[in-house]
C-alpha cells in the first residue's frame, strides 16, 4: 500500500516543519511531496530549503517561488516594484539569491504521480492552470470543473489557500493539505495530509500538529525584519 505525506505552504517556518516531520515519521510514508510555497513570509527560508532538499522530497514551485525567481528581472510585473505592497521581495531576494535561487529555478510547476495501487494524482500549487489561482472549499462546483478542464488525473492536490479541503467536483477529487507554516483558519498548528492507497482508492487523513512559534518571532527580531520591510 503506497503511503504519501503531502505538505504545502511551509513559508520559511522551520519550527512548524520540524514538528510535522516528527509527527509524520511513525507513518513511514513512501514519498513526501511538497506542493509549493516552501519559502517567504517566515524567517527561515534558507534553512527550510536546505531541509527539504536534503530529504530528497518531491517539490513543486508555488507563487512565492516565482517571487524569488522573477523579482528584479524583466519577467516581474511592474507592480512588484511598489514596496508599499511588496516590501518583502528585496528581503527575500537578499536571503536566497544565488545558490538557492538556482535550486528553485529547476523545480517543476506541477507533478503527475502514477502509483500502481491508486488513481493518478496531479499536484499543483493553486489550480492546475496557475499557481496564483485558488480553489477555495466554498467554490461553486461548476467553477472548479472549469479550472480542472483537461486534467487527466482524477485526484488533484491544490494548495495555496492555506485551507484544508476535500472537495468533489465532477469526476475530480480535490485535496488541499492546508498549511504547514501560516495557519489562517482560526486554529493554531501545522497542517499536512496523509494519503494511503487502499482498495484502489486514496484514503485521506488530515493532520494538525502544535509547534512552538517563539523561535520564529525571535529570528524576525534578530534579522531586524520590521526595519527592513514594514517601515519602508
Amino acid at each position: 500500500m503506497t503511503k504519501l505525506a503531502i505538505l504545502s505552504d511551509i513559508h520559511g517556518n522551520l519550527p512548524a516543519l520540524e514538528a510535522v516531520m516528527q509527527d509524520m515519521a511513525p507513518f513511514r510514508a513512501d514519498h513526501v511531496v511538497v506542493a509549493g510555497d516552501v519559502i517567504n513570509w517566515g524567517p527561515f527560508s534558507a534553512q527550510v530549503l536546505e531541509r527539504v532538499t536534503r530529504e530528497g522530497w518531491a517539490v513543486i514551485r508555488g507563487n512565492n517561488e516565482f517571487y524569488l525567481l522573477d523579482y528584479d528581472t524583466p519577467r516581474a510585473p511592474a507592480a512588484w516594484r511598489d514596496l508599499a505592497y511588496f516590501p518583502v521581495l528585496p528581503w527575500l531576494s537578499r536571503q536566497l539569491k544565488g545558490h538557492w535561487q538556482n535550486v528553485v529555478a529547476a523545480w517543476p510547476d506541477s507533478l503527475s504521480l502514477r502509483f500502481p495501487d491508486a488513481p493518478p494524482v496531479r499536484v499543483a500549487h493553486g489550480s492546475p492552470r496557475s499557481p496564483w489561482e485558488p480553489i477555495f472549499p466554498i467554490a461553486p462546483v461548476a467553477d472548479v470543473e472549469v479550472m480542472l478542464a483537461g486534467v487527466e488525473e482524477t485526484t488533484v492536490i491544490a494548495a495555496h489557500t492555506h485551507l484544508a479541503m476535500d472537495l468533489v467536483a465532477g469526476r475530480w477529487r480535490v485535496l488541499n493539505p492546508g498549511t504547514v507554516g501560516v495557519p489562517i483558519d482560526g486554529t493554531f498548528g501545522a497542517r499536512y495530509l496523509l494519503l494511503e492507497a487502499r482498495d484502489g482508492e486514496w484514503h485521506a487523513t488530515f493532520r494538525q500538529v502544535p509547534y512552538n512559534d517563539a523561535p520564529v518571532f525571535a529570528e524576525f527580531a534578530r534579522m531586524g525584519f520590521s526595519a527592513l520591510c514594514v517601515e519602508r
